[in-house]
């Protein structure tokens, strides 16, 4: 590898090629043998396929494409088990993480490589060779095959991953590389093959308009990205936190209560820089990098921005404590971080002499608790929602959130309230006595029982939303409803509807749709 220049984006890309074989020797079915080679197989064209190998079914000549028939004819031993590109997906993501401890810019390049932006971190690893030696070791010791290599764009880091080359000036390895390294498909790479262009050098001595008029665009872009002409920023797995902190140990930290105190402190140190800048978190995530490369991330949620250390320290406590896994060091972790990926202002503020900001700095401490506790769906608030139907007037939203006040529309001092305490969803349907075509009704049947109205305020039409149809729906509006406050001969209230209108239905329904009391 050579050094950049000064001010010059470094990229470090990651490449697994055999990701699939190395992830079931890892996380192996039942039946799996160790020593017996093995493939991977899924569907393609109709027809049971290799999809991946073991390097030790490739050097028995088998390669990816070939039918499973075929392999079997030729290999009678092998071990067919079905590909999951689900899992190859969730384990690359797993690595993603483990590769965060170098910089908070890992980016996936699917399906089988990662891609991470080192510029200004390399020195803390001795320099990029030294960070490329160190993520090699970690995730060889995973049990990954792993190539690696550095480059000024992301594009030349990852061509230079995956095709052989011999080292040196990286402009020099990155010409003499074949075009196939521009990955543009078997039938543009024959055409560029017929015209003489053989590797990345041959087209870049072109002019890139006759390229880009002869061949394609998208030849042109990639080939202009890969000696470094273009930027194309990565899009990585998590945005940088704009609040973090983080602590590197020499030797690898065993105990777990060790690292929470050191957590601790880490805590304290975002709290004071939000202190510093007037903002407190909304959202704390603690990563815990272990030494064998895995990591283990526990994020708590508040429903106002904090910043007091006390407060955060007790809610990852309170996580840490309702684990169904705890946390393993395993053989220790040399990288603990605290990141704040949400934060909002916060200034000082003076506590009212009343009591009243104590009192709501407490129901919000409290929902924190019981959200991190009890799961962030399982403790919820009524939020109102724009629209004038009763069901649907309302939307239970996690309580954690948004701790801002509702703006509930409310009935004025002494008037009864408009809309019901217990609200049915769906209404129930009622066959009711009423005056013709449209007079309020007279008596009720309920749950087999007659209720005889003796007062009764209505009716409150409430049309259908014809601006929110989809589209095709447009001639089949929705009914209009005309709503009445009841109250029965016992003094009991209700809240009814007539469904449609007379010209809108032969027959319109009744509906008991709350209870007021």
């Amino acid at each position: 590898m050579t050094n950049p220049s000064s001010g010059t984006r470094r990229y470090l890309a990651i490449w697994f090629p055999v990701l699939p074989a190395d992830r079931l020797r890892r996380q192996p079915p039942p039946d799996f043998a160790p020593k017996q080679p093995f493939a991977l197989t899924g569907k393609i064209k109709g027809s049971m396929r290799l999809v991946a190998l073991d390097p030790s079914a490739g050097r028995l000549g088998l390669s990816s494409g070939l039918s499973l028939a075929d392999a079997r004819a030729r290999v009678p031993e092998l071990a067919v088990f079905d590909h999951d590109p689900a899992a190859d997906r969730r384990w690359l993501e797993r690595l993603a993480e483990a590769c965060l401890r170098y910089t908070p810019m890992v980016a996936l390049d699917p399906p089988d490589g990662l891609v991470m932006d080192i510029s200004g971190c390399s020195h803390l690893f001795g320099g990029e060779e030294g960070l490329a030696e160190d993520t090699g070791r970690r995730l060889r010791a995973t049990g990954m095959t792993v190539r690696i290599a550095a480059g000024n764009t992301s594009a030349a880091a990852r061509a230079l991953a995956r095709n052989p080359w011999q080292g040196g000036d990286e402009c020099k390895a990155i010409r003499s590389l074949g075009i196939t390294a521009l990955e543009l498909g078997e039938e543009a790479t024959q055409a560029l093959l017929r015209a003489g262009l053989k590797t990345v050098g041959d087209m870049a001595v072109r002019p890139m308009s006759g390229l880009a008029a002869r061949f394609s665009g998208e030849g042109v872009e990639r080939l202009r990205h890969l000696l470094g002409e273009v930027e194309r920023p990565i899009v990585p797995i998590r945005p940088p936190a704009p609040v973090t902190a983080e602590r590197r140990f020499a030797e690898p930290v065993a105990h777990t209560e060790y690292a929470l105190s050191v957590l601790s402190e880490l805590v304290a140190e975002v709290g004071e820089e939000m202190g510093r800048r007037d903002i407190g978190g909304r959202r704390f995530d603690a990563t815990f990098f272990r030494s064998d490369g895995m990591t283990r991330t526990l994020s708590v949620e508040t429903g106002r921005p904090v910043r007091d250390a006390n407060s955060v320290v007790r809610l990852i406590r309170e996580r840490v404590e309702g684990l169904s896994d705890p946390i393993d060091p395993g053989f220790g972790f040399d990288v603990i971080r605290i990141d704040v990926p949400v934060i909002e202002p916060l200034a000082a503020a003076q506590l009212k002499l009343e009591g009243g900001s104590i009192s709501e700095m407490q129901m919000a401490a409290l929902i924190d608790r019981l959200t991190t506790r009890l799961g962030r769906d399982r403790v919820r608030r009524l939020a109102p929602v724009d629209t004038h139907i009763p069901e649907q007037a309302q939307i239970a939203l996690p309580a954690v959130e948004d701790m801002k006040p509702a703006a509930w529309q409310v009935s004025e001092a002494g008037e009864p309230p408009s809309r019901p305490l217990h609200l049915f969803d769906p209404p129930q349907p009622i066959e009711v006595m009423a005056e013709v075509p449209d007079g309020p009704p007279h008596r009720f049947k309920w749950r087999q029982g007659f209720h005889y109205i003796r007062l009764f305020e209505g009716p409150e039409r409430i049309a259908s939303e014809w601006w929110r149809r989809k589209d095709g729906a447009v001639d089949r509006p929705g009914l209009t409803r005309d709503y009445y406050r009841v109250e029965d001969a016992r003094g009991r209230r209700f809240w009814i509807f007539r469904h449609g209108l007379y010209e809108e239905k032969n027959k319109p329904g009744w509906y008991l749709h709350g209870l007021f009391a």
